[in-house]
């Protein structure tokens, strides 16, 4: 194959996926009051000196530390900063969990010691349907947590169990995480805003 055919290729290629990309963003702002009521929640929790809790598995582990160094570090202008930690990044304690009781256990147990009455819990999945996220949710009720899920295809089990389900209907992993990235951002400048830390 020659270069010429491997940019052709590669040109059709990007643009395929740029064009998926932009029909599912046309489509979010639908989820305009889901994502105005999961601000409100978080505001909530950290006007009360509460705190917000992240977790998920793959490519949502990394959007769960990404957006909670958007608290604890700034979004948009300096600030204090903001009460939150991501579950998926303490590997003594996921691998302890993981060995000692299940995989499906490793956010359950830290929600469970970790978590407080009127704490908020993000729980992401692209399928709506990761046990250990389940189970993190389902832990996240019985203490009166509040639950935010940052969801796709239908929203999976993880829709009924979240207070506030923001569920971005398509079934590509990638465009998925590509929404729940931008959401995450307009999460935290919601925040910022509301708190009247811009």
């Amino acid at each position: 194959m020659t270069d010429a055919v491997n940019s052709r290729t590669g040109r059709a290629f990007l643009l395929s996926n740029l064009e998926e990309h932009r029909e599912l963003f046309s489509r979010l702002e639908s989820l305009a009051p889901a994502v105005e009521a999961a601000a409100s929640l978080l505001v909530t929790a950290l006007t009360e000196g509460r705190k917000v809790m992240f977790c998920g598995n793959g490519g949502s582990a990394a959007d769960s530390q990404h957006l909670a160094s958007e608290f604890t570090g700034r979004f948009i202008n300096d600030r204090r900063p903001l009460a939150a930690l991501a579950l998926t990044t303490d590997s003594s304690a996921l691998t302890c969990i993981a060995n000692d009781y299940s995989f499906d256990d490793v956010f359950y147990r830290q929600v469970l010691g970790l978590g407080r009455k009127g704490d908020c819990l993000v729980a992401i999945s692209t399928s709506g349907n990761s046990r250990n996220v389940i189970r993190a949710a389902q832990v996240a009720r019985g203490e009166g947590i509040h639950t935010i899920g940052l969801l796709g295809r239908d929203g999976g089990t993880l829709r009924a169990l979240c207070d506030v389900p923001i569920v971005v209907a398509s079934n590509s992993t990638a465009r998925i995480q590509e929404a729940h990235s931008f959401i995450g951002h307009v999460l935290c400048g919601l925040v910022e805003r509301d708190l009247g830390l811009t």
